[in-house]
């Protein structure tokens, strides 16, 4: 895959009181994504070109992809691709990219959401509405041992962009 197609059109930036070991864990495991993420469940075979998938707290694969960066604590790329049907035919592959770095007593956490082509701000709302609630989770959680339970819905006007181009959404 090409990364240079892919464009940044969603960034964020957190400082964590942790170590990157312990960030790198909380990105990367089941037990501690399911406390931050909603009850959702990240799994990931750890190395290059492994599975990456996202389970809803059904059990069923809502998310899927592609490990393309794996370099354990500093920064891993995997392909997160919304199992709806038609979405990524759609829309194309979405690269989300975690890059942790030592920051004095904290780690600075910047996550990166990459599109192959322009999607409006419509489409781009269910990542912009999703990432600082999973983001401030994960930074409670290894801040206090304790993650806020953030109720969400698809915000209203992504949900009627998908529509609108044919994409069945839940």
């Amino acid at each position: 895959m090409k990364f240079d197609q892919f464009k940044p059109l969603t960034l964020y930036t957190i400082y964590i009181a942790s170590t990157p070991e312990k960030v790198w864990e909380a990105l990367t495991s089941a037990e501690f994504s399911r406390k931050y993420f909603s009850g959702f469940a990240v799994e990931m075979e750890p190395r290059l070109g492994g599975t990456f998938i996202v389970r809803a707290p059904d059990g069923s694969e809502h998310i899927s992809g592609e490990v393309f960066e794996y370099d354990p604590p500093r920064k891993l790329t995997v392909s997160w691709n919304v199992n709806w049907p038609g979405l990524v035919a759609k829309l194309g592959t979405t690269l989300v990219t975690y890059e942790i770095e030592p920051a004095g007593e904290a780690v600075r956490l910047t996550m990166s959401e990459r599109h192959d082509r322009e999607l409006s701000d419509d489409i781009l709302s269910g990542g912009r509405t999703g990432w600082p609630a999973i983001l401030s989770g994960l930074k409670s959680l290894l801040e206090t041992g304790k993650a806020p339970q953030i109720k969400m819905s698809p915000p209203v006007k992504m949900l009627e962009a998908l529509k609108a181009m044919g994409i069945k959404t839940p």
